[in-house]
């Protein structure tokens, strides 16, 4: 089975206002209301895609119970939330008009009971089984609880994915992840360096690699995407041709995309493909990839081994 975790889970408020003044009534002219975080757009993704999962965090109040109700109800996905009872859990507001803004909540605070009840129930995975952690985390969380998940199931023989930032990313790599997924400017804030050339980015990608990562995905919207496989080539991918419509859930899509691909056919290569199609078409529509929309796009995906 695949779980996804998703810590800080929210229900995103999306407007469009023609022109909107600061001060004033404004009357919007679309308005989209949907579960939110990284985790949960894997889950919607890979679901979208015929790959059943379980979308896991913590959710709290009426917010919580809506973000549980649309997951399953909406877009029939499974869920295992963990409800704190403490608050409730975020609105993000999104508004879009001249220019976008975003007002993000804080979501509820989550104790060290809590995680211990997170932990209990992650320790039930069982070997063989996909877990994605993905995403910030609540500020009342200590930054090593991505590591201290992959310590705890390192010997349980599960694949982790993780699609993080910063420190959450780079205190996992010594458990050895089965994929990570930084983005280009990500890859540049970890190493605090410029990446001016692709030659460049590819050699930062090999070297999460050489500090544990078993497969590294590096996406880089337009300008196509980079994969370390697990023995150390290197591919890349031109991205496909198409207009950009929503770039939000994008890298999501991808993490959901490689899973599929690579739960379908164990073979690295698709993976790499399907990734970059799923992530391109979620690109290329308002809501996240369909599989429609991402067999489309798969046939003129092409992959070639990059030699630097």
């Amino acid at each position: 089975m695949i779980y996804t975790m998703t810590f800080n889970p929210s229900i995103d408020y999306m407007v469009s206002v023609d022109c909107f003044r600061l001060g004033s009534v404004n009357r919007m002219t679309n308005e989209y209301i949907l579960p939110g975080g990284k985790g949960i757009n894997v889950s919607i993704v890979l679901n979208n895609l015929g790959i059943e999962n379980i979308a896991m965090g913590f959710i709290s109040g009426f917010t919580g119970k809506e973000i549980k109700r649309s997951i399953e109800e909406d877009f029939h996905v499974h869920t295992h939330f963990i409800d704190v009872n403490n608050g409730y859990s975020r609105i993000n507001f999104k508004i879009k008009s001249d220019d976008e803004s975003e007002v993000n909540g804080n979501g509820p605070f989550i104790t060290n009971e809590h995680l211990s009840l997170l932990m209990d129930e992650l320790n039930k995975l069982e070997e063989g089984d996909i877990l994605v952690l993905s995403g910030s985390i609540p500020s009342c969380m200590p930054n090593n609880i991505y590591a201290s998940i992959m310590k705890q199931l390192q010997d349980k023989n599960i694949e982790i994915v993780v699609d993080a930032t910063g420190d959450l990313l780079m205190n996992v790599l010594e458990y050895k992840p089965f994929v990570i997924k930084p983005n280009h400017q990500e890859l540049e804030e970890m190493f605090h360096v410029k990446l001016r050339a692709k030659k460049d980015i590819a050699i930062y990608a090999k070297r999460l690699q050489e500090l544990g990562a078993k497969n590294v995905l590096i996406s880089m919207a337009g300008s196509g995407a980079f994969f370390v496989c697990h023995d150390g080539t290197v591919y890349f991918c031109e991205a496909p041709i198409g207009e950009v419509k929503n770039s939000v859930g994008a890298g999501d899509s991808m993490v959901a995309g490689f899973i599929a691909g690579y739960k379908q056919t164990g073979d690295y290569i698709h993976a790499f493909k399907m990734g970059v199609a799923t992530g391109s078409a979620s690109a290329f529509s308002h809501n996240l990839a369909t599989k429609q929309e991402v067999e489309e796009l798969l046939e003129n995906i092409c992959v070639k081994e990059y030699k630097y």
